[in-house]
């Protein structure tokens, strides 16, 4: 991956997370975390995995993250982006929408 990529991915990524690794580490140890999103075969959500994966690149020194971080990266900037577009109208403190938002490192009501 090009450097300008590397840099375009970079700030779009801190820019859709916007969970400290702090913040984030404590709601994926959290029940509701857990139940939030599409389980496979009644094991982890996608989510919940791509949470802790995002934990593990925030983490990171930045020049030491692999092609393969910042294609999830990228992936976690499509779904932030893609589920913002779907907020349900009203008080979202207590939904699903923002449970699963929340797995993926934002908070939409920060």
């Amino acid at each position: 991956m090009r450097d300008d990529e590397r840099k375009e991915t970079w700030d779009a990524f801190r820019d859709a997370v916007n969970m400290t690794p702090g913040e984030l580490e404590k709601w994926l140890d959290s029940e509701r975390s857990q139940a939030a999103g599409q389980h496979k075969d009644g094991g982890e959500s996608t989510g919940h995995a791509s949470g802790r994966r995002i934990l593990d690149i925030l983490r990171t020194k930045k020049g030491d993250l692999s092609d393969e971080d910042y294609q999830h990266m990228r992936k976690v900037v499509g779904y932030v982006q893609r589920h913002l577009a779907q907020r349900p109208s009203g008080d979202v403190r207590d939904t699903r929408w923002r449970d699963s938002l929340m797995n993926w490192g934002h908070d939409p009501l920060k």
